[in-house]
């Protein structure tokens, strides 16, 4: 079974800290963005990623709730698909998703009470409704790019994705392809299809214009690996690229013209992931990325890096306090983050609810 999604991608962190890529490295983020994200799912009483699911509810017993009116408590909905109660379907058209001011996401469905629909039908009230639908707290998207090949129903782990997506994208992004979700595990370098032209790459720090016969192939932010040395490529001025050299940890060295140019555009994936199925999708469909609140995004990548810090540091990371001649040592993660994660719930949290009997 798959880790559930993260809320910042690996990448965000190796920037925010600026350490180089390794194997090693690599497990430990991935490690604390998971905690970190989890982390921020259980202060905010929430999970926020979407996944399409049908999950399964008492009818209302109306001694205890109105009888048209079904709470979904933790399972919040972002869209909704079909209803069946007692094992019939019902219209859609004759359900009401609340709050409906300010969702999604969605706490309750209730029956319209001027159409004939109702809850029941079944032999008793227990997982007498099933819903389905897409779950979570908000389905943002941005479209970011198109695939540069065909993908298979039955192709395993890899997608071939452009430059913009490449450079938008990361290992922890949640990706839609048609109506299938993707999980990015891994990024490897794919050729580019195009060579470094000119009078190609000196040894020297200030060597960094590389000249391309179609500069639009090719985005800011991206990774580009020319023989063994990783350059950060920071502008664009037509078929003029210009990058930070020995990028990465990687050596400075001497590039020849005709030199081929990779970049990380072939994603290792978990197909089919969040409730989708795995589906062909054809050369240049369009790749969209899920986007978490910011406020989520930039807790979780400000918990992970909190605890990357703590660990390189033992956990004994202090700072000095206090007025006048007197001064105590606190540790450094008890203040740091307080008014994020308060920040966070106010905006993002499930509050509590009180029903009435």
């Amino acid at each position: 079974m798959s880790l559930p999604p993260v809320y910042a991608t690996r990448e965000d962190v190796m920037r925010a800290l600026d350490v180089k890529l390794t194997a090693r490295v690599s497990a430990q983020i991935d490690r604390a963005l998971q905690s970190a994200s989890r982390s921020v799912d259980g202060l905010c009483h929430r999970r926020f990623w979407p996944q399409v699911d049908t999950r399964y509810f008492d009818w209302p017993d109306s001694q205890y709730r109105p009888s048209w009116r079904v709470w979904l408590d933790d399972s919040e909905l972002i869209s909704l698909t079909s209803v069946t109660t007692g094992g019939e379907p019902l219209d859609v058209g004759d359900l009401l998703l609340e709050p409906n001011r300010s969702g999604p996401p969605y706490s309750r469905i209730e029956v319209n009470i001027g159409s004939n629909a109702a809850w029941g039908g079944g032999d008793t009230h227990q997982r007498d409704i099933a819903i389905t639908g897409l779950w979570g707290y908000r389905n943002d998207e941005t479209t970011i790019g198109t695939l540069t090949a065909p993908v298979a129903s039955t192709t395993a782990g890899t997608v071939p994705v452009d430059g913009p997506a490449s450079a938008a994208l990361g290992v922890g992004s949640v990706l839609r392809i048609d109506a299938e979700r993707l999980l990015v595990t891994e990024r490897q370098m794919a050729d580019t299809g195009q060579t470094l032209g000119g009078s190609g790459l000196t040894d020297k720090q200030n060597s960094v214009t590389i000249t391309v016969t179609d500069g639009t192939g090719f985005a800011t932010g991206e990774i580009l690996l020319i023989d063994s040395e990783r350059m950060l490529l920071v502008d664009i001025a037509g078929n003029t690229l210009t990058v930070i050299r020995a990028w990465d940890g990687s050596t400075l060295a001497a590039h020849t013209t005709g030199a081929g140019i990779y970049a990380p555009r072939a994603l290792s994936v978990q197909r089919g992931a969040l409730g989708t199925t795995a589906a062909t999708h054809g050369s240049g469909a369009s790749v969209a990325r899920w986007d978490p609140p910011g406020l989520v995004h930039d807790l979780a990548l400000a918990e992970a890096v909190n605890r990357l810090s703590n660990e390189q540091a033992g956990y004994a990371r202090t700072r000095k306090t206090g007025d006048g001649g007197g001064s105590t040592e606190r540790a450094k993660s008890a203040q740091d983050l307080p008014d994020l994660r308060a920040q966070t719930y106010t905006a993002c949290g499930r509050k509590g609810r009180v029903r009435s009997v």
